[in-house]
């Protein structure tokens, strides 16, 4: 091909691609024209307007519960108030129910997370009768059952009239009674209202007595409330294990929720016990009513045991009950009357001083449905020792544990704890972490959980 075919062929070729260039914007362009036209003449689309149902949000309406209790801190002879009072508090934390707590008795109590409410003022007989509670003092006979039986569970029927009298004065859903003192109460209070009534139990009959004399009025009422209930809630297997062959209750109308332990903990240590140690002496403490339950005796031939292999052992029993002078007296008995100390009934933050201060913490009880203050040591940072009879036994596995009879182990497992620091350590860091997972809060979730699947 010439030069000049050449230049001829480039030239057309550069035309064709020119002509498709200019067309091509052409064409761009008369689509843009069309599409502005479009949006200029077209009516927007308008979303479709939001129904009132679609907006609202989900019903979070409370549960409004009627508690029934003998007892609340600082008035409280045992554990029970304490328990009451901390499951409450976690409950309302919750927001999804609303307590309405009424006690027997007016003492002067109020708490910011739920209304209290007094069924009646505190007379002169009233005041004996929670001074004997229905974890004082036990008698051998139905002889001597009089006083406790008498005063006492006239204060049960008089508490169920009263609470009869002022129920059309209280809106609540559910019914929420805790051990026999409330469950007459509790039953009455469902027969007016015809709401759902759950019974709480803490603590039965059968382990107050310690396997000794049964107060048979106490234990009628017992049954009749577990009978009328339409859920139980036991604080243990053991305890749940115990109606069901003691009241032949049906298991499946049983749950068992563990109770909690409060991490408001305090973080002084006892002046007294810091001055016992700064002489060299290990501390062994026992925390609990001197109660037959308690084997605050099993204790103290422990005492003794160890006493004979650690000289530099000293023993500060906590608590007050119908055994104190039972106790002093044996201890003096055995020449322990210079190691032994007593402090009578002690205050929550004294008592949190006392566990801090304490090289080991003992709980012989013969039958304990839970033992919270097992759980107390812990959070203090005092390792345990705790009868295998206990329903906190179910929850730590970081625990050392023994029959409650068997006081030749209990001795040997005081003097290990004391001997062995590497033990001591390891008791306190595992079973202080294991503890710290037991909260009331899982408590409050679950009792919760029955509330709305008995009002649904």
């Amino acid at each position: 091909m010439t030069g000049e075919a050449k230049n001829k062929n480039i030239k057309n070729r550069l035309g064709s691609w020119l002509r498709w260039l200019f067309s091509s914007k052409e064409r761009r362009a008369k689509s843009s024209i069309k599409q502005t036209k479009a949006t200029k003449t077209e009516t927007p689309i308008e979303s479709p307007p939001i129904s009132r149902k679609a907006e609202s949000k989900p019903s979070t309406r409370k549960t409004k519960v009627l508690m029934l209790g003998w007892e609340l801190p600082p008035h409280n002879s045992g554990g029970l108030g304490v328990a009451c009072h901390d499951l409450c508090e976690s409950i309302h934390q919750l927001e999804k129910a609303q307590i309405t707590f009424l006690l027997p008795h007016d003492l002067g109590i109020k708490l910011p997370f739920m209304k209290v409410i007094a069924c009646a003022p505190l007379s002169k007989r009233t005041e004996k009768a929670l001074g004997q509670t229905a974890y004082g003092p036990r008698r051998n006979s139905e002889d001597q059952a009089g006083d406790l039986e008498g005063d006492l569970v006239d204060q049960v029927e008089k508490y169920a009239k009263d609470v009869e009298k002022i129920l059309s004065k209280i809106d609540f859903d559910i019914i929420h009674a805790h051990d026999w003192l409330s469950f007459k109460a509790g039953i009455k209070a469902k027969e007016i209202s015809g709401k759902p009534l759950i019974a709480h139990i803490h603590s039965t009959e059968f382990d107050r007595s310690g396997g000794g004399f049964i107060y048979q009025k106490i234990a009628d009422i017992e049954k009749m409330g577990l009978s009328n209930a339409d859920k139980i809630i036991t604080v243990s297997n053991l305890t749940k294990n115990q109606i069901v062959d003691k009241y032949s209750i049906s298991p499946s109308k049983i749950s068992v929720i563990h109770n909690g332990v409060s991490h408001k903990w305090n973080k002084v240590s006892s002046d007294n016990l810091k001055m016992l140690k700064k002489v060299g002496k290990k501390i062994v403490l026992f925390v609990g009513r001197m109660t037959i339950q308690k084997g605050p005796d099993y204790f103290i031939k422990a005492a003794k045991k160890v006493s004979q292999v650690m000289d530099e052992a000293v023993f500060v029993m906590v608590g007050a009950g119908d055994m104190e002078r039972q106790i002093i007296e044996q201890a003096a008995s055995l020449g322990l009357s210079d190691k032994v100390f007593f402090t009578g009934f002690v205050s929550i933050e004294e008592r949190n001083s006392l566990y801090r201060s304490a090289d080991v913490y003992v709980m012989p009880s013969i039958s304990e449905p839970f033992g919270i203050v097992a759980l107390e040591s812990l959070i203090n940072r005092t390792p345990i020792i705790i009868s295998k009879q206990s329903g906190v036994s179910e929850t730590i596995r970081h625990a050392l544990k023994v029959d409650f009879w068997d006081t030749d182990e209990m001795a040997e497992k005081i003097v290990a704890v004391l001997k062995h620091k590497s033990l001591n350590k390891t008791l306190l860091k595992n079973g202080e972490s294991e503890a710290k997972t037991i909260t009331w809060e899982k408590a409050a979730q679950k009792c919760i959980d029955i509330y709305e699947s008995l009002t649904k």
